[in-house]
């Protein structure tokens, strides 16, 4: 078994989109998956100490999929996702500090402290939240696709739900839309098989796996294993040419897990609806850090001492990041009303008009 799992992994290492990354590539995923492991613990640290309030959605144990989904973006690609967000906030190039002053609420974190953890936004990275409400952000997600294709752009929109928002009526009304149009728009299943804190065989009726739903609307769909990034590229590569190429819809469930609870207040994440050996296995045997750290070592492309230096310094920076989250002002009163709609408040040629690109 340990064999034929060894072969599964040197062949998608071999597959066009992996075998051409260099040495400093690797490293740089693997950092990447790092710098979102040490902010979501120093999130969690804060958290503790009564610097932020509200809700924390937890990305550890997820890395590899945001960052494996990210690093294959282009230009005109877009990225939309639910509330645990951080991960891939981080991984589309939003700086640290301007997250972690969202999350204390601050007037330097990037929704300028009115959003907080749910609610990440970077359009300027083609990055559009961090979306609070279960599978709100599927239909937006495909408004994104269709924009790129009435405007004849070459691109695609990834939009990424949990496995509890595959049961919400929206999703398959988007689904149907994506059909019937050619929508470019990947939905990615994040499947880290416990919804909110019910279990999948509890929550879902499938055949196989959840993204086999997308038979009934004719849709591409497939299904990979989170912990690989390199099986995580290779997948979502597919799902990306297909979107380019012939302005078709995917669906991709990816197996993930994580160790946190649903959100920092679900306490009964532990020795609830799931046990401590549960998560203490997947945390031994199937951490995504871990098996590409292994796969760099092993091949030469990492050594334990470059292992540490990179973890320190994500480490080193997570912590400033919280530092400059600390001594960030709060937003005034008067600000409450501002930036309500961006288009408005910024006295764009929209906002004036009232007419977007689809009117042009």
């Amino acid at each position: 078994m340990a064999s034929a799992a060894k072969a599964k992994q040197l062949d998608f290492a071999k597959t066009p989109i992996n075998s051409k990354l260099s040495a400093q590539q690797k490293v740089r995923l693997l950092t990447e998956m790092v710098r979102i492991r040490r902010f979501e613990t120093e999130s969690l640290r804060q958290y503790q100490a009564k610097k932020m309030g509200g809700f924390l959605h937890l990305y550890n144990g997820q890395e590899s999929v945001a960052v494996g989904c990210v690093s294959l973006m282009g230009d005109d690609d877009h990225v939309i996702t639910a509330y645990r967000d951080h991960g891939h906030a981080l991984a589309v190039g939003m700086t640290m500090n301007e997250c972690m002053a969202e999350l204390f609420g601050k007037v330097t974190g990037c929704s300028k402290g009115k959003g907080g953890s749910m609610h990440f936004f970077a359009p300027d990275k083609n990055y559009w939240g961090g979306h609070g409400i279960v599978a709100g952000q599927t239909p937006l997600g495909l408004g994104l696709a269709f924009a790129l294709k009435y405007k004849g752009v070459k691109g695609a929109a990834m939009c990424f739900m949990g496995d509890g928002a595959v049961n919400q009526g929206c999703f398959y009304e988007s689904l149907n839309m994506a059909a019937l149009f050619d929508i470019p728009v990947i939905y990615i299943i994040e499947n880290n098989g416990y919804s909110m804190g019910t279990s999948l065989a509890r929550s879902s009726s499938f055949k196989s796996c959840l993204a086999e739903r997308a038979e009934g609307f004719n849709i591409a769909w497939g299904q990979c294993n989170g912990t690989d990034i390199y099986e995580v590229r290779a997948n979502v590569q597919t799902a990306i040419e297909r979107a380019h190429n012939e302005s078709k819809p995917t669906v991709l469930e990816i197996a993930t897990y994580r160790y946190y609870g649903h959100s920092v207040a679900d306490a009964k994440h532990t020795g609830g609806y799931r046990q401590k050996e549960e998560i203490e296995n997947y945390k031994q045997n199937h951490d995504p850090i871990q098996i590409f750290k292994r796969r760099l070592l092993e091949e030469g492309t990492l050594t334990e001492e470059q292992y540490e230096q990179l973890d320190e310094a994500a480490k080193a920076e997570a912590a400033t990041a919280a530092q400059f989250a600390d001594e960030s002002p709060i937003p005034s009163e008067e600000s409450i009303t501002q930036d309500v709609y961006f288009e408005v408040d910024r006295q764009t040629e929209a906002g004036r008009t009232g007419k977007h690109f689809f009117n042009s």
